[in-house]
């Protein structure tokens, strides 16, 4: 089986981040690109569970060592504004000294994850993903894991523009940003 590879499209409709909450359920995803609906088809089965089980090793780790908070695939971040993009990543962490005492709120929040973690569909063009990359690591995101399912590796990206491949003998560690946790790359594909 042959699969396309495909952006995601870019509408031509303007909106704030505001605007995009109040989006009608359509089945489909979106982002704000400079202010542009950007569309996206649902994610695939494996996509979901690798996201899945990354978000829960991530999830049992931060609540068990009190780091901070795990968000599920499209929780939306806004990164910039004037005009808004709204990014969402498979998986987020934000560290616990972040959240305000208030809480969460309850649109957007306005700042950059300090880990996020993008499945690579099989239909995901290169120039989007590294354009996705980049927008995450210039608003200030301090690790980017990039998942392949298909060469079952992860890729790390850091803010100064190293990048560590992974393989399924090797073990994905947390750094600074989730000090102590380690993973073996083999069991995020289990």
């Amino acid at each position: 089986m042959t699969v396309a590879v495909k952006t995601p499209v870019l509408t031509g409709r303007k909106l704030t981040a505001e605007e995009l909450l109040t989006l009608p359920e359509d089945g489909h995803r979106y982002e704000l690109l400079e202010g542009e609906l950007v569309k996206m088809a649902p994610a695939g089965v494996k996509h979901g569970r690798i996201a899945m089980r990354i978000g829960a090793l991530l999830e049992e780790y931060a609540r068990r060592n009190n780091l901070g908070r795990v968000y599920a695939a499209e929780t939306g971040f806004r990164i910039r504004t004037d005009p808004d993009t709204v990014r969402a990543a498979d998986v987020s962490f934000v560290a616990r000294e972040r959240i305000p005492p208030d809480g969460e709120p309850d649109g957007y929040w306005e700042l950059a994850p300090d880990l996020v973690v993008e499945v690579v569909s099989p239909y995901d063009s290169a120039s989007y993903l590294q354009a996705k990359i980049k927008d995450w690591l210039d608003a200030g995101v301090k690790m980017v894991w990039v998942v392949y399912p298909e060469t079952r590796s992860v890729t790390v990206h850091y803010p100064d523009g190293r990048a560590t491949i992974l393989e399924e003998g090797d073990i994905l560690d947390g750094g600074d940003v989730l000090p102590d946790f380690r993973c073996p790359v083999r069991e995020i594909f289990e």
